[in-house]
């Protein structure tokens, strides 16, 4: 491990919730059940996902469920959103489930938030999207993907 990220890691200090997956309501949003059975709500970090009602927005949930649904998760979370939910990045068997989402072309990097994220995953985030673009995976088969910010903005 270079310097540099060792150097981005230190200073960051993130709460870490274990727990396992109860519910996946999109693309981008679960709910994990701790030890002490509290329920978390967890927006993935660094991603935007077609809505429900969004083209591909029932995919990108099937996708993230089929990972995630009923297993054991730690997130990694520094903040809550306006809506009360936790911001975090979900690992499961140390695997960054938000980067695959985008990876598999289900999600956008959300570059709005990309200065909340180290500068090693900002670049991974950004190099997945790239390449499921370039491959046309999963939404990217359409040719003008609607952005789910640009959705929402346009009161559907």
């Amino acid at each position: 491990m270079s310097a540099f990220v060792l150097a981005a890691s230190f200073g960051v200090h993130a709460d870490v919730i274990s727990g396992k997956v109860v519910r996946v309501a999109d693309g981008d949003t679960i709910t994990v059940l701790d030890a002490n059975l509290q329920q978390h709500k967890i927006r993935l970090a660094g991603i935007d996902a077609p809505e429900r009602r969004q083209a591909f927005g029932q995919r990108s949930r099937e996708f993230l469920a089929s990972m995630v649904a009923a297993q054991q998760v730690d997130v990694e979370t520094e903040k809550t959103d306006k809506y009360g939910r936790s911001v975090g990045k979900v690992i499961l068997e140390g695997r960054d489930v938000n980067l695959a989402v985008v990876a598999a072309g289900l999600a956008w990097h959300y570059k709005e938030y990309e200065n909340e994220q180290t500068p090693s995953d900002r670049m991974l985030y950004a190099s997945a999207e790239q390449e499921a673009r370039r491959f046309r995976r999963g939404l990217w088969l359409d040719n003008a993907p609607e952005a789910p910010w640009d959705w929402r903005h346009s009161g559907r």
